[in-house]
């Protein structure tokens, strides 16, 4: 980066402004799966601006698009009729699975939970929230107060009621020793037990993948049978997509699909992939829970026209060149490769993930005692081999997360692997 760059940043930018690196970097550009820094060096790049990079960095589709549209006008509020955004909704409502689905548009993930619960709490006439352990949903108060991962909630104030579930983490925790039946089956329990104590919640909402969590995730169908236990008593189920949505899993389009059986959630939030990079958030919901507001409402820049082509061009290009597919596969071959590394790196407790969303939980040696300081030489040490990974877990933050472009190839899956498997070698 430029050498004065990062006393500018701290001089008036918050202390708890989380950066990388003991050196941070700057990403001047970047192309396909690759970015490059500031010096002039060139990384593999394996975490995509935080999953948000989901086709490839100047994808030549989306920059016509987003060159076109702005050469024609760039924003004018919802105020106005919105060809783009008309459009998109109409793909996302179709490829939602909601019935008689409505879209809103946001700027982020966090302003798309925040909405969901604004919804889902009015539907409900409800305050009261059930959430995950190791979640996370955003940084807004609203948000904050539903996030159960100690590392990003920093205040105990909450304008909601926050009661947590078990079920997110698979591999820790008092249910961690039983099998999937018998894991599935204790954690519904444990929400029917959960449910004699309180008063009628608002909705559940859960990510099918914990993100910011470490890549965490239950057996599949556990939140199908959570759905039972909620249909029975009208609670609504909201899936976090914001992470997981857009086929980046591999096996699904969408996360919440792992746990279909009993149909789709009542409200999905998505964000992140659906711009490659651009602003891009929202919700669908039932007609009915969208429609319950009895107050005029706006946005001012969710749904904005260049954002909304941006997304068109984005959401088209990954379906016609079947990406969720080429998650499946070369993920499935990435995932296999670090599993045969981490199999002689006494720090790596497990190799996990779905598609192109890959954990490696490390520990020390002997131990379940998470290694932070191991997960952050690691990110270093594959950064000086040209490598850009990311962080996760709980408050300990010892998962190294792995979401590169979904238009990954093979042989950039294998050369990432190889600068892995000589970083966690290095510790």
């Amino acid at each position: 980066m430029t050498p004065d760059l990062f006393g500018r940043h701290r001089a008036v930018l918050p202390d708890w402004l989380a950066l990388y690196y003991e050196d941070p970097l700057e990403i001047t550009h970047g192309e396909g799966r690759h970015v490059w820094d500031a010096a002039g060096n060139k990384y593999l790049d394996f975490f995509g601006g935080i999953l948000t990079t989901m086709t490839a960095h100047a994808l030549p589709e989306v920059t016509k698009a987003v060159s076109e549209q702005a050469g024609r006008i760039i924003h004018s509020s919802t105020l106005y009729l919105n060809r783009p955004m008309v459009e998109l909704a109409e793909r996302v409502a179709r490829l939602s699975a909601v019935p008689d689905a409505r879209v809103f548009f946001t700027t982020s993930g966090t302003e798309a939970n925040d909405t969901a619960l604004l919804l889902a709490t009015a539907y409900r006439r409800s305050n009261t929230v059930l959430a995950m352990r190791n979640s996370y949903h955003g940084r807004s108060f609203g948000s904050v107060g539903i996030t159960g991962n100690r590392g990003w909630s920093p205040t105990s104030l909450s304008p909601l009621q926050t009661l947590y579930v078990h079920g997110g983490v698979r591999t820790r925790g008092p249910y961690a020793h039983l099998d999937d039946r018998e894991f599935i089956d204790a954690c519904v329990d444990d929400l029917r037990d959960l449910l004699g104590h309180t008063r009628a919640p608002a909705a559940l909402i859960a990510e099918p993948v914990q993100g910011v969590g470490g890549f965490t995730s239950p057996p599949d169908g556990l939140y199908a049978a959570f759905r039972d236990v909620l249909h029975e008593r009208g609670i609504l189920w909201i899936s976090d997509e914001v992470q997981t949505g857009w086929g980046r899993t591999g096996e699904h389009f969408w996360g919440w699909q792992a746990h279909g059986r009993s149909g789709p959630p009542d409200i999905v939030t998505f964000a992140k992939g659906i711009g490659n990079g651009m602003s891009v958030g929202g919700v669908v919901a039932r007609a009915e829970i969208m429609n319950c507001l009895d107050a005029n409402s706006i946005s001012t820049f969710g749904g904005t026209q260049v954002t909304m082509a941006a997304a068109l061009a984005n959401l088209a290009y990954l379906l016609e060149h079947d990406l969720q597919g080429n998650a499946r596969r070369v993920g499935g071959l990435l995932t296999e490769r670090l599993r045969a590394v981490a199999a002689q790196v006494p720090h790596v407790r497990e190799v996990r993930g779905r598609g192109l969303m890959i954990g490696i939980e490390l520990t020390r040696p002997g131990t379940d005692e998470a290694a932070p300081e191991a997960a952050s030489a690691v990110l270093e040490e594959a950064r000086a081999g040209g490598l850009l990974v990311g962080k996760g877990g709980g408050h300990d933050t010892s998962v190294l997360r792995v979401a590169p472009p979904l238009s990954l190839t093979v042989a950039e899956a294998e050369e990432g692997a190889a600068i892995l498997e000589r970083a966690l070698r290095s510790i």
